[in-house]
């Protein structure tokens, strides 16, 4: 079956960085685009960005500039580089396919002052 297992959040400040990582197993990872999404703590689920199955990447607008977003298809991970966070960042942050027929169950992210 189907996993998708993020980690990495956590709990930081305002101007900290975070790097999220997804483990993918149970399906050709190699053949399909992924995606990060955050639900919010007002329950908004959003895109915050893709890569496509070649790696070129895309970002909401909100991320530009201090998101990276990378996969490796020998490891089926995908990873999320977050930088200068800020308060309204603080979300559950999901992997999922970019078509969203799978999803896991997300890593929180704290930002606090």
């Amino acid at each position: 079956d189907v996993q998708l297992q993020a980690s990495g959040g956590g709990l930081v400040h305002p101007g900290d960085s975070l790097t999220l990582s997804c483990a993918a197993s149970g399906f050709p990872f190699s053949n399909y685009g992924m995606a990060w999404l955050h639900k919010t703590p007002g329950g908004r689920l959003e895109w915050v960005s893709t890569v496509t199955e070649s790696g070129r990447p895309r970002y909401e607008d909100f991320a530009k500039g201090r998101f990276t977003i990378s996969r490796d298809n020998a490891r089926n991970t995908v990873t999320l580089e977050m930088n200068n966070l800020q308060l309204d960042d603080t979300a559950v942050y999901i992997c999922a396919k970019s078509d969203l027929s799978d999803r896991g169950q997300g890593t929180l992210v704290t930002v606090s002052s």
